[in-house]
């Protein structure tokens, strides 16, 4: 069956949560997620959205995601930032993550971004070997900084 890649629509949200939960659950940290569908619907499709995404999908269900926002470097301009690109478990290796990968970057391009931005844990060497595919440039001497309110 054809997967299509197209922009997200607030209809794919419990979709989407359920591939963030599988998500955290392979980085086992299912207990730290506590989105949920409505928060998401406010957040994306409210007033002033803040993340955007594409789904690959085939048939009626939604096999992947790439979620992303615009950021602001002072020294860089308008980047666009992947948070969260999944692919269920089921459908990895199949080049769904390259199609959602590709779409985020086209966005960025098409909204005059000057780059993407991204995370990826250092123990997941599959992501990590995808990313080096690209020609990514990986980052030493950041540490990730949070502050929960």
């Amino acid at each position: 069956m054809e997967v299509n890649i197209r922009e997200g629509i607030a209809e794919d949200l419990p979709q989407v949560l359920k591939l963030v939960k599988e998500l955290a659950e392979y980085e086992k940290a299912l207990h730290e997620v506590n989105n949920s569908v409505e928060q998401m619907a406010a957040d994306g499709f409210g007033e002033h959205p803040v993340f955007g995404f594409f789904v690959a999908e085939k048939g009626a269900t939604v096999v992947g995601i790439a979620l992303y926002y615009y950021r602001y470097s002072t020294w860089k301009g308008k980047r666009i930032y992947l948070e969260d690109i999944v692919v269920t478990q089921s459908e990895r290796g199949s080049g769904i993550g390259k199609q959602l990968f590709d779409a985020t970057i086209q966005k960025g391009k098409d909204t005059s971004c000057t780059g993407m931005m991204w995370q990826v844990l250092d123990w997941n060497e599959p992501a990590i070997n995808f990313y080096k595919k690209y020609d990514t440039r990986f980052d030493d001497g950041w540490l990730n900084c949070h502050l929960d309110f």
